[in-house]
């Protein structure tokens, strides 16, 4: 289980997005009271263990919609 061995702020971002799921970076931030420079780092964690799945958002387009893969999108 890859999980077990992510930092806590990408272990933390993971299960929001397997509970919560798919979120804006804002809404990751607003939601785990993380800085954004840490639910940046954790995002590119679970990217480089191919984990994350990212998508355009169509509320507001300057923003991307993350989820974990296996989840669906909304």
């Amino acid at each position: 289980d890859v999980v077990k061995y992510l930092p806590p702020s990408a272990r933390q971002v993971f299960q929001l997005l397997a509970s919560e799921g798919p979120l804006t970076q804002k809404d990751i931030i607003s939601r785990t009271d993380l800085p954004s420079r840490t639910v940046r780092y954790a995002l590119e964690r679970l990217r480089g263990e191919e984990m994350l799945k990212e998508s355009f958002c169509f509320h507001d387009a300057r923003q991307s919609l993350y989820c974990l893969y296996g989840i669906d999108m909304r």
